[in-house]
């Protein structure tokens, strides 16, 4: 009974050293998935909020009974405790009696948010 068979000797120091680099390694890749994964969250969130506005100022033009004149708007709107500002360009389509109205959407730090297309008759 002088020797220990080798499956009681338990791990040598190398062998710990390993398994730690190898979990420190998986560990520093889920850290940065997580950054990821709340960057993407950020920006779906912000893009989401951008085609709200979007269509917020989309549905003034079209259900305004006037039309919008032909050239560009910009303004200003508070939605989701955040300021967004907007920039809506009309002019003609290629079937005289309809408007294209071009919708851009920008957060305060100047990102693009949101765009949006949309067309109405020029005269009701």
């Amino acid at each position: 009974m002088g020797r220990r068979a080798h499956s009681e000797r338990g791990f040598t120091l190398l062998e710990m050293l390993v398994a730690l680099a190898v979990f420190s390694i998986a560990a520093l890749a889920l850290l940065n998935l997580e950054t990821v994964t709340v960057t993407n969250t950020n920006r779906i969130a912000d893009r989401t909020i951008g085609q709200i506005v979007a269509r917020n100022v989309a549905v003034e033009a079209l259900t305004d009974p006037a039309p919008p004149s032909i050239g560009t708007e910009s303004g200003e709107e508070l939605n989701g405790g955040r300021d967004w500002q907007w920039t809506r360009t009309t002019g003609p389509s290629p079937e005289a009696r309809i408007l294209q109205i071009d919708i851009a959407v920008t957060d305060a730090s100047g990102d693009r948010a949101a765009d949006l297309t949309v067309f109405r008759f020029a005269a009701q």
